[in-house]
């Protein structure tokens, strides 16, 4: 690292100089929730629509971050996306989801118009402006930068950024494989967390919580808990035969479905169901690898039956790295399991609050109808109606956030190799903080962008 680089870094408020411990005051302070907003968000990729929210010509959606918003648009070329903004006197165009396929977008203020494609189509009282200050380059919506990846329109509000694909790395390979772009929308839920953003994403960049925070997908291990016995010495399921081992782990996967929607779809489970009796050696690790080689393949024979776009899961599973939560810096998650898959978005609102989104996604059959979600149904965050795995993790974060005012908190503390996620990405805020350059950042996403539990890793600075 360069002398100046490290002079940057240095200049950033409660950086991260121990890499397992972070301090308390990134979660909660003022100036530095308003430096994520000046130096962090203008400048990364953020997943702003599911392309299946967008189907027609002419359908739009908002997109916001903090103070901004953006307009992602289905034109007859294309998806398109615009800065928000009246180019007369800067009204907000658009809010929520519409069609504009006949009507273009008009400002309620005075008039103005413009089509699906950004061009300004009327302007009321033309004669009373300068010319020069209706030149189309000056009137026309502002274009914002967009790309598509894994079924999703991403915005940058950066022209000089690297790509989306350079920014995301090998992430975006291990998700090609799975069909991400094929996936489609079973649900979608929301709610205003009383956490900061960072706080909200970080209960699902490990899994050392599960014991306590998820008791029921615990007991349900059939291989045991690799932390170790628990604080009451309980060592669970040691024993089993392996019949009993695969009816453990059909329970499991039936639980995380009830309990998660898209890590394991309802289609999965009945296909599971029918593999309770199947022979089995006894030994535990071989009825455990003969039960999820069968239920790859009868997984995939069912989708493929159906009509549904399934990859061949065991042969992925053979070749492409498996992590049961993906993470795309600096807000995007994908949790494959199976076929169907889990995704969560988080956008902060506050220093203290955020937006939480949950969706179920599943390799639906090409023309099977289905009454796709236009947006997210909000819920509060303690509500009974959420899935009882984020119900669960509900009910912590809260207390965390809470917790961080307690006094005498300075540091959250970190397991160097099954919380490093966390580090890694923190850092990786430092460094758009600090103003590093964008390629020595997207190098560093590449890293950052990985499966949970993951170990603490030399992001390059």
């Amino acid at each position: 690292m360069s002398d100046s680089e490290l002079t940057k870094l240095e200049s950033v408020p409660f950086r991260i100089t121990d890499p397992e411990l972070i301090p308390a005051e990134r979660y909660y302070d003022e100036a530095f929730f308003q430096l994520e907003k000046e130096k962090l968000w203008p400048h990364v990729w953020q997943m702003a629509c599911r392309l299946e929210e967008i189907p027609e010509v002419g359908d739009y959606v908002e997109y916001t971050i903090l103070d901004k918003s953006v307009i992602i648009v289905r034109t007859k070329t294309g998806v398109k996306a615009f800065h928000n903004a009246c180019r007369h006197r800067g009204l907000r165009l658009a809010s929520g989801p519409g069609n504009c396929a006949k009507s273009g977008f008009i400002c309620p203020f005075h008039g103005w118009r413009w089509n699906i494609d950004g061009e300004n189509t009327f302007v009321f009282g033309k004669h009373v402006f300068t010319p020069e200050l209706l030149d189309h380059a000056e009137i026309d919506l502002a274009p914002c930068r967009v790309e598509f990846w894994a079924g999703s329109a991403f915005i940058n509000f950066d022209d000089n950024a690297p790509s989306l694909l350079d920014s995301l790395g090998p992430v975006a390979e291990r998700l090609n494989a799975r069909n991400a772009d094929k996936l489609k929308m079973d649900w979608w839920y929301g709610t205003v967390l009383p956490t900061n953003w960072k706080i909200a994403m970080e209960a699902f960049q490990e899994g050392y919580h599960t014991m306590k925070t998820h008791p029921q997908l615990h007991q349900l291990s059939a291989l045991g808990n690799p932390f170790g016995n628990d604080a009451d010495g309980l060592v669970f399921n040691r024993g089993l035969t392996g019949k009993e081992t695969v009816g453990m782990h059909i329970d499991f996967l039936a639980r995380l479905s009830s309990g998660m929607g898209g890590m394991v779809h309802d289609s999965e489970v009945e296909v599971l169901e029918s593999l309770r009796d199947m022979e089995v050696s006894d030994d535990p690790l071989e009825a455990t690898m003969a039960f999820y080689a069968k239920a790859h393949e009868e997984i995939t024979k069912d989708a493929l039956a159906r009509g549904a776009p399934m990859f061949d899961i065991a042969k992925v599973a053979a070749e492409v790295e498996f992590h049961a939560v993906e993470f795309m810096f600096p807000h995007y998650f994908l949790l494959p399991m199976l076929g169907a898959m889990s995704s969560y978005r988080i956008r902060p609102l506050t220093p203290e609050t955020c937006l939480f989104e949950i969706w179920s996604l599943v390799l639906r059959p090409e023309g099977e109808e289905y009454e796709t979600p236009t947006g997210p149904t909000i819920l509060p965050y303690n509500s009974p109606d959420f899935p009882e795995i984020p119900r669960q993790d509900y009910s912590n974060l809260p207390l965390q956030q809470l917790g961080l005012h307690a006094g005498e908190f300075k540091f959250m503390r970190l397991s160097k190799d099954t919380e490093g996620m966390i580090s890694n990405y923190q850092r990786l805020i430092d460094g758009y903080i600090a103003g590093l350059d964008p390629q020595r950042l997207a190098k560093a996403q590449n890293i950052v962008n990985a499966g949970f539990e993951g170990p603490i890793s030399d992001i390059g600075f």
